[in-house]
């Protein structure tokens, strides 16, 4: 059997098979799953190596004069998968997050019984985004897509009742956006009759092609979490075991969302000037609107999942521009987010998992007790806020290159590069300011006595986070002499900067005035510094003085203007769930004060409804 048909089907029915092995066996299930994530990854490595080209399945199993064989070969066009360098990095990354976060989840999960079937669906899951992003057919493409909704719903439902709640929310939004998508599918092939991706280039100067690219991009947006589609991905990350945080909103989602971004900007369609400032305007708004939510949140998983949501925003700039650079840099970023945002809620879970405490007031000091979580939580703080020489600062410096490049272009969007790029660089400074106060929040200050007897996370929870962490360090630091041009410009074509940047050279740099900073430190006399206690009223207070740093990000929700927004969004008027499903309910009161059974009233509605289809139909 072909690699692909191995990477795509053996997880689904393993998956399948998972789902008979009853729950106390749960550690079985573990086993099993992270087994067939090491073999997928065996013929993932198949792919990679593989050639670009176009496979068409061809039907050998059935003689084509029998009815059976030749209904087969009615359907084989469907079984069409594309290999290219954009889907065999994408594949790598997804079998990669597969091994260590199954790995995590070996301990993380084996005891908790609220989510019945994680495994079963986690190899599902697996499975159908290695086909959604091998898919060539749209109609293949659009079943592997749903299926990945479908588990998503899976994997956060739980007994409880927000766990239900949130679960409902991400599979109406995401079952929503599908339906959308296959209205945009149905318009394609009108235009073209044809399903084949490669074979589809549409142009949008006409109503019909840019309502097929809105409705896929609304997918496509509900899919990677961006704005205004992203209201499910908070929720999620508060409701959802940290493992599943981590492998949807935080890797799957954004690579197989922002894979199929990718598709629509640079092969299904040629944008015009609108398209590309609409992609531009919604790109800036991820990304200030969700991390000035990260800003005032106390449960860390909110806070890690708004900022789920603002990095899209980079992703979504890069590939609207349209450029190269741009649309590596986006990419790029992409990779980066899915490493450092699944560290990060693999180090909110082990952090949840030793405390049982999702609130940030009620943290602190775990830095002591949980060294290997604190050291790799700071390296994915640091690396999401562009902080040199990690990864996240590479993928960021790129985005900023094609910014300035796009300015020298024609078209609105073009003039307004410097609004997109001042945006950009604020959005990653408010970053900084949110990740300090998670990481002085969680690790750092006064240790509170009831956590000073717990400990570090075991083995399988610390390696998957010690290997993404050397990933964020690793990329970073060879960016440019290795990971750019041997990775990323095979999938975009060759580019040039703008600027001088040698990510290895800066790494040398930082790591000497690291060093001669340590030095200079131990040079001088450090026994001649003393410490005192307080002294206040007589009273001693060293041992329990505490000094939140979060009172400080108080002052921000307390803002006049910015009050007024934080309140509003508490109520939930910026959601587009909790608005539709407002006016789904107004709608629905008004429909039902018209059957009050009175038979006068129905004979007149019955009237007026004839008359009406009479004269739409003249």
């Amino acid at each position: 059997m072909d690699s692909y048909f191995i990477l795509i089907f053996v997880p689904v029915i393993v998956g399948i098979i998972l789902l008979f092995i009853p729950e106390k066996n749960k550690l079985v299930s573990a086993i099993i799953t992270l087994l067939t994530c090491i073999f997928s990854f065996i013929y993932v490595f198949r792919i990679f190596r593989l050639d670009n080209q176009l496979i068409l399945w061809k039907n050998n199993l059935f003689k084509t004069d029998s009815s059976l064989g030749e209904w087969m070969t009615s359907i084989e066009n469907v079984w069409t998968f594309e290999i290219d360098g954009l889907s065999k990095l994408i594949v790598l990354f997804i079998g990669i997050f597969s091994i260590l976060i199954s790995m995590y989840a070996l301990t993380y999960m084996t005891k908790d019984k609220k989510f019945p079937g994680y495994y079963s669906y986690y190899l599902i899951t697996l499975g159908t985004s290695y086909g959604a992003i091998l898919a060539n057919h749209l109609i293949l493409f659009i079943i592997f897509w749903g299926i990945t909704g479908i588990t998503l719903y899976k994997l956060i439902l739980s007994p409880d009742g927000e766990g239900s709640n949130t679960a409902k929310k991400t599979l109406i939004l995401i079952g929503a956006s599908d339906s959308i998508m296959i209205l945009g599918i149905a318009i394609i092939w009108l235009q073209t009759g044809t399903f084949l991706m490669n074979d589809i280039s549409l142009l949008t100067d006409s109503f019909t092609g840019i309502s097929a690219f809105l409705c896929l991009l609304i997918g496509s947006f509900a899919k990677a979490g961006a704005f205004p589609m992203h209201t499910w991905i908070p929720d999620y990350a508060k409701y959802a075991p940290a493992s599943s945080s981590a492998y949807f909103p935080a890797a799957l989602d954004k690579l197989i969302g922002i894979y199929f971004l990718v598709r629509l900007s640079t092969g299904l369609f040629q944008l015009n000037q609108w398209l590309t400032l609409l992609l531009m305007i919604i790109g800036v708004c991820t990304i200030i609107f969700a991390v000035m939510m990260a800003l005032v949140q106390h449960n860390y998983k909110r806070l890690l999942g708004y900022h789920a949501v603002s990095q899209v925003g980079y992703m979504v700039l890069g590939i609207g521009m349209g450029s190269v650079i741009g649309i590596a840099g986006g990419i790029f970023h992409m990779i980066n987010h899915a490493l450092y945002k699944s560290g990060l809620f693999l180090s909110a879970g082990s952090i949840e998992k030793q405390t049982g405490e999702e609130n940030l007031d009620n943290l602190g000091g775990l830095s002591q007790t949980m060294p290997i979580t604190f050291v790799s939580a700071l390296i994915f703080a640091l690396a999401i806020s562009g902080i040199p020489p990690l990864n996240g600062f590479a993928s960021k410096w790129m985005i900023y290159q094609a910014l300035i490049d796009f300015g020298t272009g024609e078209g609105i969007a073009n003039n307004l590069w410097m609004i997109w790029l001042a945006l950009a660089v604020i959005g990653s400074a408010l970053t900084l300011a949110s990740f300090i106060k998670f990481i002085s929040g969680s690790f750092l200050g006064r240790k509170h006595k009831i956590f000073r007897h717990e400990k570090e996370v075991g083995i399988f929870m610390w390696i998957p986070m010690v290997v993404i962490a050397i990933f964020c360090v690793g990329i970073g630091v060879f960016a440019t002499n290795y990971f750019i041009p041997e990775i990323l410009m095979p999938v975009t074509g060759e580019f040039t900067y703008i600027g001088i940047w040698n990510s290895t050279a800066v790494s040398i740099l930082i790591l000497l005035s690291i060093v001669l900073g340590i030095i200079i430190y131990l040079a001088g006399d450090i026994k001649k510094f003393r410490t005192e206690d307080s002294f206040v009223g007589g009273e001693q207070m060293q041992d329990t003085a505490h000094y939140s740093v979060l009172d400080f990000y108080k002052t921000i929700s307390d803002f006049k203007l910015l009050s007024f927004f934080y309140k509003k969004a508490e109520k939930k008027w910026f959601d587009v769930y909790d608005l539709s499903r407002g006016i789904a309910v107004t709608f629905n009161k008004d429909l039902s004060s018209a059957h009050r059974g009175i038979l006068t009233n129905y004979i007149f509605w019955m009237i007026f409804g004839l008359i009406l289809m009479f004269v739409l139909l003249v």
